[in-house]
């Protein structure tokens, strides 16, 4: 025996596949039905936010209008655009031309910080700029720190919830590093370069030799 589960469109179905779904394991949901949680809290992700918060308008609403800014923003490119929220250039397509209208939540998060990342850029470059010769930058996180104290001895990690403002050098070098395509990696050792310089070693007034590293992240925000 069939059991009916529901009814869809024949282009959502299609939508799902170039998304690599499953559309029967979506059948009976609404469209807006989340796979799974985005993946939030790594200092790329919140660079982003960060920057975004700077904005002095709100961003388009729309995922057709969304699209149309991208695309402006590629420069024509429906690949290039493709590339960024990961979907095809059909989906691309279908959604400037009003036949896509409802993304599903995942594809929604990614599109929505796409646009983001590339709405009022000159002011999101003066906000950087104030934070890489004044203003410097303020860091959240609740993460497990690693130490390495004198040569052989290490201090066991534990759970700390730090809120540190870091000096303008940390800011550029977070902005330099993300802007030349670093890795996560590579920005949570600057992070923790410059929690250890100023948090933890106080600006050279004590534990010379105490090296600290990020080795969890529970969450981290950045403000400037």
């Amino acid at each position: 025996m069939i059991k009916h589960e529901g009814t869809q469109a024949l282009f959502w179905a299609v939508e799902l596949l170039e998304q690599q779904h499953n559309p029967a394991r979506h059948i009976k949901g609404d469209r807006d039905e989340d796979d799974g949680e985005e993946t939030v809290g790594e200092v790329e992700d919140t660079l982003v936010r960060a920057a975004a918060g700077t904005a002095t308008r709100a961003i388009p609403k729309s995922a057709q209008a969304q699209m149309r800014f991208l695309l402006k923003a590629e420069k024509g490119s429906t690949r290039a655009l493709a590339a960024r929220p990961g979907v095809t250039q059909r989906t691309v397509e279908r959604y400037l031309k009003g036949t896509l209208r409802r993304p599903r939540k995942d594809l929604a998060a990614r599109l929505e910080k796409e646009v983001r990342r590339d709405w009022q850029p000159r002011v999101q470059r003066r906000a950087k700029k104030r934070a890489a010769t004044s203003g410097g930058i303020v860091i959240e996180t609740r993460a497990r720190f690693g130490f390495t104290a004198a040569p052989g001895s290490t201090d066991d990690g534990r759970v700390r919830r730090i809120t540190q403002h870091l000096p303008p050098t940390y800011a550029a070098r977070l902005f330099d590093a993300q802007a030349a395509g670093a890795t996560e990696q590579q920005l949570q050792r600057i992070a923790a370069e410059g929690l250890q310089e100023i948090s933890f070693k106080d600006c050279g007034r004590r534990a010379q030799d105490l090296q600290v590293e990020f080795t969890d992240i529970d969450y981290i925000e950045l403000d400037f």
